[in-house]
């Protein structure tokens, strides 16, 4: 017997409803239990009161039964430990120190009266924190007992008003929509579903009516109008100053337009309806384009003897879920790499030429403050040092500038040689290690003496490691530690520095990499943002693999992997 959706929904909710009110009954069961044991729960003071009575008892015998010391001692030494209230533990000191004297052969009365009223005062204490916790549990009891049954009473309502009415609101619409697809595949295009929700049921219900008058208009039209919009939709293509190709489903030309022609060098009357795979055995710059070879950068072609550039987007069609072609575009953005290229040039020329003066004016400062020149007053030197500062703020700034600019134009220069990873890792150390000494922070290292060398440029890749390693002192707390691992994995020695400051949030990380890209709210207002984009290019440039993870509040690890000597 087939089960309608409404009786389904019904269905399942009524076990829902059922397994609800059975935890609650079961729930209910559990707390009256644990009212009715709750005093289990008090042994450790019903024990000090045993304690306390026998201890009694043998205060009374001492000096009448020998054992009498014994007992009380054995008694004494349980109720040290079974302390649990308050202001016990002086007490129980105080008839340490009373018994120890009795032990010694005293036996003043005044000692022995001391040592009861100790003994009486554990025993009140106890007794009160009896009473205490008892009625404090029993009121616990009570309250989680009343408060249960009154959600209990709550969740069946709401669960019998999801019984009765749910199913119904889900069903309905569903009905109606049923109804109306009959309707339109009776070819019944007037049909239109009213539902006023303001939900997805009445999304879906203006989508349906959207369908019947796409329908009705489509079944209206008749073939001139369908012509008439194909040409406007192919003019439009041909008046695009992008480069379009369109393939089918099977990989077939569909179009091309005029700019595609004179780029490709092809005729659309020639190539229209032939499988592309055979197109592309002699025109390379197609089989470049369709096969997807620029890797997300500019394509470079040269067009009348000039470079141009042209970027490359690929989009499959879909219809109903299924693809029924692809559609290439090659924009020209020669003008905006040309613009790229002038803006590289000016950071390049600008960086190099301020670093002549940045320095000159650091080693003017160094000559300033050379006492041998004259002594400066508290308030110069501190002048000089904010100027100190800017100028080594400025320097930093122009060299991450000029190995942008080389990454940018392409001109790096890379020196790959067989590295000792720990040369790597202490030459980095030692560069900053200022810097970790003025926040006093304990610098681990987990470097195994018998790592195989790495094949990478040792001055950017410890240029890398520096990075990392400024950047885990300046986010780090003072007198913490940074831990600096480096291991051997998958033919490959991965270099990590881990800092536990306050880390960084998820959403961030696939940014960091970034160029110019600054944490917000990060402590470092002057960074330029440009130190992590160099290290990734760095490292990329050698064949390697940098990454980062972080935890908010558990501080950040980054890494970065490079390959070993083949032997």
């Amino acid at each position: 017997m087939a089960f309608s959706i409404k009786s389904k929904i019904k269905l399942g909710i009524g076990v829902l409803f059922s397994l609800l009110l059975t935890v609650s009954i079961v729930a209910i069961v559990c707390i009256n239990l644990l009212s009715s044991e709750t005093e289990n729960l008090l042994a450790a003071n019903y024990n000090t009161i045993r304690y306390c009575s026998e201890m009694s008892r043998a205060v009374d015998d001492i000096g009448i039964t020998p054992a009498a010391l014994s007992i009380f001692e054995s008694n004494l030494s349980l109720q040290e430990n079974n302390i649990t209230e308050p202001g016990e533990r002086k007490i129980t000191q105080q008839v340490r120190n009373y018994f120890e004297q009795i032990k010694k052969g005293d036996r003043d009365a005044v000692l022995f009266h001391k040592i009861n009223e100790a003994i009486y005062d554990i025993y009140t204490l106890n007794q009160r924190a009896l009473e205490r916790k008892n009625t404090s549990a029993l009121t616990t009891a009570a309250n989680a007992r009343l408060w249960l049954t009154i959600l209990t009473s709550v969740l069946i309502l709401i669960s019998f008003t999801l019984v009765v009415n749910f199913p119904g609101y889900i069903a309905n619409p569903i009905r109606l929509l049923t109804e109306g697809i009959r309707q339109i595949g009776e070819k019944n295009y007037d049909k239109r579903i009213m539902i006023d929700n303001k939900d997805e049921f009445g999304e879906m219900a203006a989508a349906f009516n959207q369908m019947a008058k796409k329908l009705y208009e489509y079944e209206h039209s008749n073939l001139s109008q369908l012509m008439f919009e194909k040409k406007r939709v192919e003019t439009i293509i041909n008046q695009m100053e992008d480069a379009v190709v369109g393939l089918d489903a099977e990989r077939r030309i569909l179009f091309i337009n005029h700019k595609a022609e004179e780029l490709f060098n092809l005729k659309q009357t020639e190539i229209t309806g032939k499988y592309v795979p055979d197109i592309v055995l002699y025109n390379d710059l197609l089989r470049t384009v369709i096969q997807n070879d620029t890797k997300k950068k500019p394509l470079k072609i040269v067009i009348a003897k000039k470079e141009s550039y042209f970027s490359v987007d690929n989009r499959i069609v879909y219809n109903e879920g299924i693809n029924i072609g692809e559609v290439f575009t090659l924009k020209d953005i020669t003008s905006y790499k040309e613009l790229d290229i002038s803006k590289t040039n000016l950071l390049a020329t600008i960086s190099h030429e301020l670093k002549t003066p940045i320095s000159a004016i650091k080693m003017s400062l160094k000559l300033v403050a050379d006492a041998r020149v004259g002594t400066l007053n508290a308030e110069q030197k501190e002048l000089m040092s904010n100027i100190d500062e800017d100028a080594e703020r400025l320097l930093r700034i122009t060299g991450e500038l000029l190995n942008m600019t080389q990454l940018e134009s392409g001109n790096i220069q890379l020196k790959l040689q067989k590295v000792d990873p720990g040369e790597i890792v202490t030459d980095s150390l030692h560069a900053v290690q200022v810097q970790a000494e003025q926040k006093n922070l304990q610098m681990q290292i987990q470097c195994p003496d018998n790592l195989p060398y790495v094949l990478a440029d040792e001055d950017k890749t410890s240029w890398v490691l520096i990075n990392f390693l400024t950047n885990a002192i300046k986010y780090s707390p003072d007198q913490s530690r940074i831990l600096i691992k480096v291991a051997l994995k998958n033919n490959t020695i991965k270099f990590s520095v881990q800092d536990f400051g306050r880390g960084i949030e998820e959403k961030y990380l696939s940014r960091i990499f970034d160029r110019y890209f600054k944490v917000p709210g990060g402590i470092e207002k002057s960074s330029t943002g440009l130190g992590l984009a160099i290290s990734k290019e760095f490292i990329d440039a050698q064949g390697g693999l940098i990454e980062v993870s972080s935890e908010m509040g558990k501080g950040s690890v980054f890494s970065f992997s490079l390959p070993v000597v083949k032997s």
